[in-house]
């Protein structure tokens, strides 16, 4: 009799417990697997890439009238350069999601669906949040996937990712969600879901499903230093935040995001000290754009607005991921603090797309084209005349480091905005000159290389590295 009470009382714990109501884990993915692999596609991409090449075996010096007066003997050459991604099925006429960076530039798409390709369009595409809407071209009708609430998902749930790692083709993994709200600098609107569910190359713009079927997340990036492969530390764009602008593009083509025109930074704890505000929250503004929506409700550099049609606003990168989601044109009213206490102002909110501010920005970008130099793992663009003038230099010519990724041999020795003029002595004018000496040099056999280099201080130095 004291046997049977002492099991009565263990199962009355265990019903009770919290964590009996904990899901199961799942014996096996295989029945998830079946069920979704015809709705998730490997998309391949080809883009032109155009360059010069010197048909003399000197150079020039710049500002050499030889220079100019040689320009037309130079070679113009064409390669064609590939990338693979994933994507998945939304709609029964075949439009699928991946990610911008899968497509950006691309001279043509193709879509596998299990063994049949499709060429594809592009109906609209956001390299903000990195997201891109396509077509396939064809009257075949496909099996879909839905989208589920990714605010739902906790941190330790299951979930499975489907995608074309390494241009191998369908490949299932799984994990479970390891951290949400992640900020990794990648975007203004970084909110992604973390997961240790293998993510490589090629997943990019695959789904990450739940055990439902659901997409929560689109596969976007991974943290991989030193290597190529997964480490378990992946990232992907929850789906309801993923939605809202896939939502823009099929009707729209294009993005319409809130805007409030202000430039902001973080609230720190000296600055909360310093304006008698009990905790650092919020988000300073440093200025505010003029006839904006902000400026035309009276909005003030040095205010810190706490809330935002009625949402907190925790810290600084809450605030621009608020904005974007609030309808264009709403009236809505924000808290803000202001010589030691709150107030609120009324405002109409603006379109981020018809602001002069994105507008110049977006030209600039466009008439700044950035080349990459995959020998070097670094971005570059030609050195302009507002760099000439901005930074009072006494060059004309050399390229502009914008991004070192963290697998550069570059890396911790040059910084963004560091300007190469000279490789082994051979003068470097523009972006195309310096991957063609840097194909030059290690086809040779030479992986010792010499830069000469414009610091972020205007100082000439030189840099020798080694490649791996």
């Amino acid at each position: 009799m004291q046997f049977f009470q002492k099991i009565f009382f263990i199962l009355i714990i265990f019903t009770f417990s919290p964590y009996s109501n904990a899901k199961a884990v799942p014996e096996s993915f295989a029945d998830l697997a079946e069920e979704l692999m015809p709705s998730v596609v490997n998309i391949s991409t080809t883009q032109t890439v155009r360059t010069t090449s010197n048909q003399f075996p000197f150079q020039f010096p710049p500002g050499s009238p030889f220079e100019e007066m040689f320009k037309d003997f130079q070679r113009p050459t064409e390669r064609k350069a590939s990338s693979l991604g994933s994507g998945f099925i939304i709609k029964e006429n075949g439009m699928v999601i991946t990610n911008n960076h899968v497509i950006a530039g691309a001279d043509d798409i193709l879509v596998k669906v299990n063994s049949k390709e499709y060429k594809a369009k592009v109906i609209g595409a956001d390299p903000y949040m990195d997201i891109a809407v396509l077509k396939m071209e064809t009257k075949d009708k496909f099996k879909i996937v839905e989208f589920g609430n990714s605010d739902k998902a906790r941190v330790g749930d299951w979930v499975v990712a489907i995608g074309n790692p390494f241009g191998l083709g369908g490949t299932v993994t799984s994990g479970i969600i390891s951290a949400r709200n992640r900020d990794i600098g990648m975007t203004r609107y970084d909110d992604f879901i973390q997961t240790d569910a293998s993510i490589n190359q090629g997943n990019s713009g695959g789904p990450l499903f739940n055990l439902k079927g659901e997409v929560v997340g689109i596969n976007t990036a991974i943290i991989a230093p030193g290597q190529s492969g997964s480490i378990g530390i992946g990232f992907a764009i929850p789906s309801n935040a993923a939605s809202k602008v896939i939502d823009q593009l099929v009707n729209f083509g294009e993005t319409r995001r809130g805007w409030l025109g202000v430039r902001i930074q973080e609230v720190t704890k000296e600055i909360a000290e310093a304006v008698k505000l009990k905790k650092p929250e919020g988000a300073l503004v440093a200025s505010v754009g003029e006839k904006s929506p902000a400026d035309k409700a009276g909005v003030k550099a040095g205010d810190i607005i706490l809330k935002f049609d009625g949402k907190k606003i925790d810290t600084m990168r809450t605030l621009p991921k608020v904005v974007a989601n609030t309808e264009v044109g709403k009236n809505v009213e924000i808290e803000i603090w202001r010589n030691k206490k709150s107030i609120t102002k009324k405002l109409k909110l603006g379109r981020l797309e018809s602001s002069e501010e994105f507008k110049e920005k977006k030209s600039k970008q466009e008439k700044t084209k950035e080349f990459e130099i995959e020998k070097l793992k670094i971005t570059v663009r030609d050195l302009n005349k507002e760099d000439i003038s901005s930074r009072n230099l006494k060059i004309t010519k050399g390229v502009v480091i914008t991004e070192i990724s963290s697998k550069s041999p570059l890396k911790g020795q040059l910084s963004i905005n560091d300007i190469i003029i000279e490789v082994k002595r051979i003068p470097i004018t523009k972006s195309t000159d310096l991957k063609n000496v840097i194909d030059k040099i290690i086809k040779q056999g030479d992986k010792n290389l010499l830069l000469s280099i414009i610091d972020n201080n205007n100082r000439r130095r030189y840099i020798g590295i080694k490649l791996k």
